[in-house]
Parts: structure tokens; C-alpha cells; sequence
């Protein structure tokens, strides 16, 4: 018997779901638009298991790239409205539209000039009726009390979906928004964490002759070379686009010192730095290679673009 109640439980639920994509409209669309053009939060409100839900939802939409707070409809109405700006949108959730706290925040939020959106399951309800856009999430039958704030459920999931395909929002936006999770965590990779050194790091001196050069960056596995002066110090990089360009025009390449062909005062980073910073100097300057100086300017390490993928920041 509770076997048989449970996929009961299911079976309903998962038709006030379905039953929503019937219910899309020009509305939902408009919705999406409205949210992804706002200038402000979406700030979402709501009483009881519509209020649980309404939490969930602006979570959902903080953690996927779009600026969200909860807003309690009770607290709301004992001042915490205080918190909502012109440049909001609130997202009302009611499933009757009748719900008293929720209805008599819609006459203060028209003043302050929010837009509302409100997700309810009675499109004829005051706060349907006095709204900016209407979702309709009803139900043709409740499992219990629970399928109208399944649906409600949905919707949100819906909106926030929609949302990161409309901004672009890439599983590098969502990491850093997750600092705590896997994602997150590689963000807080330092260079030094991810870069070679030793024998994988090929040094030269700026009085090497490319052929050698060449056999140090092969021996290494790497792509380039860092290239130091008689201090130790970094000089420049000898890259293998440093190669074509010059084996184009020169026949006698392999035998020119390095510090004639190489890229002088190349862009470097610190090995305390984090990852994602030179994921984006990579990414802004067009280069593979980037090299790690200590604070006094010695070569520490490489990174290869290759490595920043290893890391899994790409």
C-alpha cells in the first residue's frame, strides 16, 4: 500500500510538471528578457511552502550568474521592503494569488517601481490580475499539497536554465561562484601548483646558440625556453613561434645566439598568483607560454596553456 501511494505521489507530480510546458507562453519569454536585462536583483517572495520554494529559486538564480535575495513576504511587510529598488524585479510565488501577506505587498512595490512577476496557479487572483507578467503553474490535481510547489519548483529551474543560455554563463562563471565545490576549488589553484619546474622548466643562457636551445626545450617536452642573463635574471623566451619567424628568413638560425632571436621582456606572472590570473593573461595577450619569475626576476617555472587544460580552469 505505500509502495503503491508513493508511485501515486510520483505519477501526479510528474504530470504537474510535464503539464507545464503546455502552459509556456510569451510571457515566460518575456520574463527571461526582463530578468536578464535587469539593472538590479530579482528578489523573490512568498509565504509558507511557496516561501520554501521561493528560497530554492533565488538560490538556484545567485549561484547561476543572476544577482537574487530572499525576501520573507511577512518580514517584507514589517520593513524589509526597504531592501527592494526600482531596478528590482520581485517574483511573487502564491499558489492561490491570495495569499494575504504576499497580495498587500503589490500596491507598495507598484510605488517603489519594481517590476512583478508573479508564479501562481490562479491566473484570475489579485496578484495575477496586478502583476507584470503571470507564470502559471496550476495543477490539474494535488498529490497532497505538493504538486503545485513541484511545479513551482520547475518554473523556477526553467527560468534559471533559460537565463544562462541568454548571458552566456560558461562552467568557469559557475565555479567562481562555487569556491567550495570541484570547480571552485581549481580556481583557487596557484600558478605554483600548476606550473613546471626543474628539469621540465628549460633555462638557458641568453649566450646559448638556438641549436642548443632547441635540444634543451626538446629534452624538456616543453614549448619554450626561458632565457636568463649573466645575473640569472630572465631576459626573454624563446618560443617555437619564435622558430618559424625566424627560420623563414634566416638559413643560418641554428647557429645565431638566443638572445638575438628570442622575445625580449616577455609578460611574467609570480608563482604565489593565482591560476586563473594567468589563464587570463594567456587568454588576453594570445600566448602559450608564460613564465614564473621569483620577486627578483629569476625564472621559477613555465606555464603552458597545456597545463592550465591539465588543471581543468579551461
Amino acid at each position: 500500500m505505500i509502495i503503491k501511494r508513493a508511485k501515486e505521489v510520483f505519477r501526479l507530480e510528474a504530470e504537474a510538471v510535464s503539464a507545464l510546458a503546455k502552459k509556456l507562453d510569451d510571457n515566460f519569454v518575456k520574463a527571461v528578457e526582463a530578468i536578464s536585462n535587469c539593472r538590479g536583483r530579482v528578489v523573490v517572495t512568498g509565504m509558507g511552502k511557496a516561501g520554501i520554494i521561493g528560497q530554492k529559486i533565488s538560490a538556484t538564480l545567485a549561484s547561476l550568474g543572476t544577482p537574487s535575495i530572499w525576501l520573507h513576504s511577512a518580514e517584507a511587510v514589517h520593513g524589509d521592503l526597504g531592501r527592494v529598488t526600482k531596478e528590482d524585479i520581485v517574483i511573487a510565488l502564491s499558489n492561490s494569488g491570495e495569499t494575504e501577506e504576499t497580495k498587500s505587498l503589490i500596491p507598495v512595490l507598484k510605488k517603489i517601481g519594481a517590476k512583478i512577476i508573479a508564479v501562481t496557479g490562479n491566473k484570475n487572483s489579485s496578484l495575477a490580475k496586478f502583476s507584470n507578467l503571470v507564470l502559471d503553474v496550476s495543477v490539474k490535481k494535488e498529490a497532497c499539497p505538493t504538486s503545485s510547489t513541484t511545479a513551482m519548483l520547475a518554473m523556477g529551474d526553467a527560468l534559471a536554465v533559460c537565463l544562462v543560455e541568454k548571458k552566456g554563463f560558461k562552467e568557469k562563471d559557475f565555479a567562481l561562484f562555487h569556491p567550495g565545490g570541484a570547480l571552485g576549488r581549481k580556481l583557487l589553484l596557484k600558478v605554483d601548483d600548476i606550473m613546471r619546474k626543474g628539469k621540465d622548466n628549460p633555462i638557458v643562457n641568453e649566450e646559448a646558440i638556438v641549436k642548443d636551445v632547441l635540444y634543451a626545450i626538446t629534452e624538456a617536452r616543453a614549448g619554450s625556453a626561458s632565457v636568463v642573463n649573466k645575473s640569472g635574471k630572465l631576459s626573454g623566451i624563446f618560443t617555437d613561434g619564435d622558430l618559424r619567424r625566424h627560420l623563414e628568413t634566416d638559413a643560418n638560425l641554428s647557429r645565431r645566439k638566443v638572445k638575438e632571436v628570442m622575445t625580449k621582456n616577455p609578460v611574467t606572472i609570480l608563482p604565489e598568483k593565482l591560476a586563473v590570473e594567468a589563464l587570463r593573461i594567456l587568454e588576453e595577450r594570445k600566448i602559450d607560454e608564460l613564465p614564473v619569475v621569483d620577486k627578483k626576476g629569476r625564472p621559477a617555472g613555465l606555464l603552458d596553456v597545456q597545463d592550465v587544460l591539465r588543471a581543468g580552469l579551461v
